[in-house]
C-alpha cells in the first residue's frame, strides 16, 4: 500500500486517534507494543485500546501494518499537513460556512491570538500574494 496524496480526501480523526498517529509520525515504523508503553504512559491507555485504534485507523487507509516475528508493525500512510487540511478544511466547513476568513475572524473576536500573532499572519498572507 502506497501513501495517499489525495488532499481531499477525509481524514478526520479522533482525539485517541491523532495520539496513535502522532507516535508513527514521532518514531516512523513503530510496534503496537511501543505504541501502547507511549499512550499507556501519557494517557493511561491499554495495549487493547492502542491494538483496536490501530486496526480501525488501518481500515481507513491512515496507517498499514507488516508483522515482524510475532509483532505488528505499524507505519502512518498520511501525513500530519494532509490531516490539518483536511480536519481544518471540515471545521470551516461545518462552522464558518466554508469561509475561511470567518474563521480567522473569531480567532481574532475570541482572543485566540498571541500578541505578535496577526504580525506573523500578515508576513504569511504577504508572502503567498502574487
Amino acid at each position: 500500500m502506497t501513501a495517499m496524496t489525495d488532499i481531499d480526501r477525509d481524514i478526520a480523526l479522533s482525539d485517541l486517534q491523532i495520539a496513535v498517529v502522532r507516535v508513527l509520525w514521532r518514531n516512523g515504523e513503530t510496534s503496537v507494543t511501543d505504541i501502547a508503553k507511549v499512550l499507556g504512559d501519557e494517557r493511561g491507555l491499554k495495549h487493547t485500546t492502542v491494538a483496536t485504534l490501530l486496526t480501525r485507523l488501518e481500515k481507513r487507509g491512515v496507517v498499514e501494518q507488516r508483522r515482524e516475528g510475532r509483532q505488528l508493525i505499524y507505519r502512518a500512510l498520511v501525513s500530519e499537513p494532509q490531516v490539518r487540511r483536511s480536519m481544518v478544511a471540515d471545521l470551516v466547513g461545518s462552522l464558518f460556512g466554508g469561509d475561511s476568513r470567518e474563521l480567522v475572524a473569531h480567532l481574532v473576536r475570541e482572543s485566540e491570538l498571541a500578541p505578535g500573532d496577526l504580525e506573523n499572519l500578515r508576513k504569511r498572507l504577504a508572502r503567498k500574494a502574487p
